[in-house]
C-alpha cells in the first residue's frame, strides 16, 4: 500500500467500456462471464501507477482495475492501464507517479450520476479522499452514454444533463479547469438495433457538450474499435483487448497533447 497519493490522479467513469470488458466472454458450460486473464503488454503493472481501491487506500495497479467497483458485473481489461504506461512514456518519469480512481459502474445511466444521487455523492467523496495525501486529480475520463441512447427523453436532455454534471463536478471539487476527456459512444452505431435508436442524439449532445465548456476534448471510440469485427467482444456490446487498449493510448495522446501543462 502506498503511504502517500501518486502526485497525478485521474478519475475513471461511466459504464461498462470504462470498468473495461476486454477479454470477458460468456462460459458456454455455465452462461456466466468470465475473463480470460490475459494482460495485454501496455496494461502491465508499473511501480510508478496506483489504483485507489474500493476501501479507499492506494496500492500498485494492474487489471482489472474495476474489480472491486463494478462488482455486479465481470470486468477485464480496461483503458486505463493502457493511459497510464502511455502517459509516463510520453512524459517521462520526471513527473512522477500517476493514480487511477476507478469509478465506472456498467449499464449506468447519467441520470445516476448527476448530483443529488448516491452515486454523484460516492464520486465525488473518491476524488477527494484521492488527494488526501498530496497528490491532485489532473484529469477526468468518462466515457458513458450507449444506455441513455436507449431512451428517447434521456438522449434528449443529454447535452443539458452533462453539461450540468461537468460543471457540478468542477465545483464541488474546487478545480474549475479540470481537464475532462470524454468518449464518442461507439458500440451500437454499426448495426441496426431499436434499442439503441436515440445514439445520434447522445452523440450530438457529446459534441455540444465539448465545443461548449472549457478544457473538454472528445475522442472517438470508432477510432479505437477500428473494424467493427476486430474490434469488439463476441456480444457485439463491448470493446475487445485491442480496442480498449487504443483507447487508452487515445487518451494518453489527447492529455498529452492538450493538458500536459498540468502534469509538468
Amino acid at each position: 500500500m502506498a503511504a502517500t497519493s501518486p502526485a497525478n490522479i485521474f478519475i475513471l467513469a461511466g459504464q461498462s467500456n470504462m470498468a473495461g470488458r476486454g477479454g470477458v466472454s460468456k462460459d458456454p458450460t455455465t452462461d456466466k462471464n468470465v475473463w480470460d486473464g490475459y494482460i495485454p503488454p501496455e496494461s502491465q503493472p508499473n511501480q510508478s501507477i496506483f489504483r485507489f481501491t474500493a476501501d479507499m487506500v492506494w496500492e500498485q495497479a494492474r487489471e482489472p482495475l474495476h474489480w472491486d467497483i463494478d462488482v455486479v458485473k465481470t470486468n477485464g481489461v480496461g483503458p486505463g492501464m493502457p493511459f497510464a504506461n502511455e502517459l509516463l512514456a510520453k512524459a517521462g518519469p520526471s513527473i512522477g507517479t500517476i493514480g487511477l480512481v476507478p469509478c465506472a459502474i456498467g449499464g449506468s445511466h447519467l441520470r445516476e450520476w448527476v448530483k443529488g444521487t448516491n452515486r454523484y455523492t460516492k464520486l465525488v467523496e473518491r476524488m477527494k479522499r484521492s488527494e488526501e495525501h498530496g497528490g491532485k486529480v489532473k484529469g477526468f475520463f468518462w466515457y458513458q452514454g450507449e444506455s441513455d441512447a436507449a431512451v428517447e427523453e434521456e438522449a434528449k436532455s443529454y447535452e443539458r444533463e452533462l453539461s450540468k454534471f461537468f460543471t457540478d463536478l468542477r465545483a464541488d471539487m474546487n478545480h474549475p479547469d479540470l481537464p475532462i476527456i470524454l468518449v464518442k459512444i461507439v458500440t451500437h452505431d454499426f448495426f441496426i438495433s431499436p434499442d439503441f435508436e436515440f445514439k445520434e442524439e447522445v452523440w450530438n449532445a457529446q459534441e455540444a457538450v465539448t465545443q461548449k465548456l472549457p478544457n473538454i476534448r472528445m475522442v472517438d471510440g470508432r477510432v479505437a474499435v477500428g473494424n467493427f469485427d476486430e474490434g469488439l467482444n463476441e456480444d457485439r456490446g463491448h470493446l475487445n483487448v485491442k480496442s480498449e487498449v487504443n483507447l487508452g493510448k487515445m487518451f494518453a495522446h489527447s492529455y498529452y497533447s492538450n493538458f500536459a501543462h498540468f502534469i509538468s
